[in-house]
């Protein structure tokens, strides 16, 4: 097999299941984390790295919510089962600045916990391994994109970066934002962020025999909690969060 054909079949082995690999790298953070932990004292400082850290995450989920508001049908999802899914060619918005904005959210997301382990080895680690993941997954989908959409993506993608974005490109979206579908696909990632760090803090305060915990990370789990079942049952229950696009 050649070794674009090799790569093109590793992308879409990790698009499929690139939900559910990263949680195996949020595990061995955990364990990072309980280690440096274990060796190190606390400082008056931590709790303004610990606000720092999740940021760095709020960031990229409010790439990935500006991202998914402005896109169709069928294009910018969460699908993993269907493979890839692409409508439409989105290069307006976020597009226009970057090929791959959804992952340039995801790494900011991932790299808020990553960094919250304090350890320099970690993140570096964390990075080099997002880099190659998600190299993989990219290239899949680029072949893909390049097959059915040809010269208009060909054009696109000779002006646009693929991860490191240029704001002098940016052309306002052909659409307007969509509430009702950043609901619908993000609520997820917004209960995930707060549940990580507090699981994370929670662990900390555990091993040290403390109970200096961060009342931001429990409320904001509590809240999105809530706010993630309100949205479940309503899209199981209503039709409200259904949209056109």
């Amino acid at each position: 097999m050649a070794l674009k054909e090799e790569l093109e079949k590793q992308g879409n082995w990790l698009f499929k299941y690139r939900s559910v690999l990263p949680i195996g790298i949020l595990f061995i953070g955990l364990i990072v984390f309980v280690q440096t932990n274990l060796k190190e004292v606390s400082s008056d400082c931590i709790v303004y790295y610990e606000f720092f850290c999740l940021l760095i995450s709020a960031i990229g989920l409010a790439i990935r919510v500006y991202t998914v508001g402005h896109t169709p049908k069928n294009t910018s999802g969460r699908n993993t089962s269907e493979g890839q899914v692409a409508d439409t060619l989105n290069t307006t918005g976020i597009y226009s600045i970057v090929r791959n904005p959804l992952y340039l959210g995801n790494f900011f997301m991932w790299l808020g916990p990553a960094m919250f382990t304090e350890n320099l080895w970690f993140i570096v680690s964390f990075i080099l391994f997002y880099w190659i993941y998600y190299e993989r997954i990219i290239y899949a989908e680029e072949q893909f994109l390049e097959r059915k959409f040809g010269e208009e993506y060909r054009t696109w993608a000779s002006k646009v970066p693929v991860f490191i974005p240029n704001l002098g490109l940016f052309t306002r979206s052909e659409l307007s934002f969509s509430i009702k579908k950043v609901l619908k696909k993000e609520k997820n990632g917004l209960f995930a962020m707060f549940l990580i760090f507090m699981l994370f803090d929670l662990t900390g305060e555990w091993i040290k025999d403390h109970s200096h915990y961060n009342y931001l990370f429990v409320v904001g789990t509590v809240l999105t909690m809530i706010t993630y079942l309100v949205l479940k049952i309503m899209k199981m229950q209503t039709t409200y969060l259904e949209n056109n696009r």
